[in-house]
């Protein structure tokens, strides 16, 4: 079998916005929700400068407290997008037949799951001396405790998958998804990733790697700069992007509004160093990716017009990103807007490929492209048409990409197409 994959729902919670519209729009307007850190231990933190969500009310979203206080921050994130995500559809989920239900899935993807909770539960017993931890520890702490939720909540009885590949783990959520359906195991599935990490000793642990930016000394939102030659390290984030695929056959047949086919998915591995990114293996995937999209969809290499590229701010990261794409793209590379919205969300680690790809595929169906904010210096480096600093509207796009490369040398490549 070998059906074709619609997106019918979108759902976001990010630092820059709530739901696709607030989203796209302060993307495309440059605006940063990158700023200070809020936090009680915000003086033992060198590198305070993060996309942290300030405006998520649980008890609105939650507001039976014995649910709330079962739910890490991460768990929460994944839970409001999907059902902003499955309300977008239009799908009927709530008059599903028990058998309608078990050919719909979920697929998500996390870095670190639940990391507030396994901190404050450190905190319980380490610091303060407890004897005890909190009754709900294990299943808010589980990676797969948002996905466990999503079905549990829905009632979703279909394929129910947890990926926790690093950067890479919601790009690849989305693409194992796109295949269950493409080859039959399930007709709809709500796939993405979740992410709440600002804990203090996730940051003091990537401080120890020497990979964040410093607070930028005139505007702490432009903290991170991708592809700009002064750009100082990457900014850590959170939140949840959620995504609603479906056959397409059947999307169409009830009338849904389909922003775009997921036509094409590539994974990798670079096999070459544990944290050093690698063109090469980045560029398997992207041409991947473009193979199935070929096969898929019948795109071609000179259709991609748009990439949301992985694009963290890092020295290296970025220098070896900008060679894949000219090795995979070649003359085209030059004609294709490469954006990173890193530079306004920060990096939102086992979430960031799944509200990347939203942002793509917000581009490709309203025909703009958002910025790439803060490239302040070009870099002879990194000499793509990056979209500096100034969103475009009134593009043609007929095909869009996202990148998403991850520490252990994961790499996750989503491409879609205008239907």
């Amino acid at each position: 079998m070998n059906r074709r994959v619609a997106i019918t729902g979108i759902g976001v919670v990010s630092p820059v916005g709530h739901g696709k519209e607030a989203f796209f729009a302060n993307l495309m307007a440059g605006k940063s929700g990158i700023r200070q850190l809020a936090a009680p231990f915000i003086q033992r933190v060198k590198h305070a400068a993060c996309g942290q969500i300030v405006d998520f009310n649980t008890a609105e979203h939650f507001p039976n407290n014995l649910k709330a206080s079962s739910l890490d921050r991460f768990s929460q994130f994944a839970l409001v997008a999907a059902k902003q995500a499955l309300d977008d559809s239009g799908l009927p989920y709530a008059q599903w037949s028990d058998a309608q239900r078990e050919r719909v899935g979920v697929s998500v993807g996390t870095g670190l799951g639940g990391a507030v909770a396994l901190e404050e539960n450190y905190d319980s017993l380490f610091v303060k001396g407890n004897d005890r931890t909190a009754p709900f520890t294990v299943i808010k702490i589980m990676n797969n405790a948002s996905g466990g939720n999503i079905s549990l909540d829905f009632g979703l009885r279909g394929p129910n998958i947890t990926y926790s590949t690093a950067c890479a783990s919601s790009g690849l959520s989305i693409g194992e998804a796109y295949r269950q359906i493409k080859h039959g195991y399930a007709d709809v599935m709500v796939a993405g990733g979740a992410e709440a990490l600002l804990t203090l000793g996730t940051i003091k642990a990537w401080e120890a790697l020497r990979t964040l930016a410093p607070v930028d000394g005139t505007d702490v939102g432009a903290s991170c700069r991708p592809f700009s030659k002064d750009r100082a390290g990457l900014v850590l984030g959170e939140g949840s992007g959620m995504i609603v695929l479906e056959d397409m056959e059947a999307a169409k047949a009830r009338g849904a509004r389909i922003y775009a086919e997921l036509a094409g998915y590539g994974t990798s591995a670079d096999a070459s160093h544990i944290t050093k990114p690698d063109a090469g293996g980045q560029a398997r995937a992207m041409r991947i990716a473009l193979e199935d999209a070929q096969a898929q969809a019948g795109i071609a290499l000179t259709d991609v017009g748009h990439i949301n590229a992985h694009g963290t701010a890092t020295q290296v990261g970025d220098v070896e990103e900008t060679k894949a794409i000219k090795a995979v793209f070649g003359a085209h590379a030059n004609a294709i807007a490469v954006t990173s919205t890193k530079s306004m969300h920060g990096h939102l680690m086992g979430a960031t490929g799944a509200v990347e790809f939203i942002a793509a595929v917000l581009a490709l169906h309203h025909q703009a492209v958002p910025p790439t904010a803060n490239l302040r210096v070009p870099d002879p480096e990194c000499d793509l048409d990056y979209v500096p600093n100034v969103g475009r509207p009134n593009v043609a796009l007929k095909a869009v990409m996202s990148n998403s490369f991850a520490f252990g040398g994961s790499n996750a490549v989503l491409l879609a197409a205008k239907v």
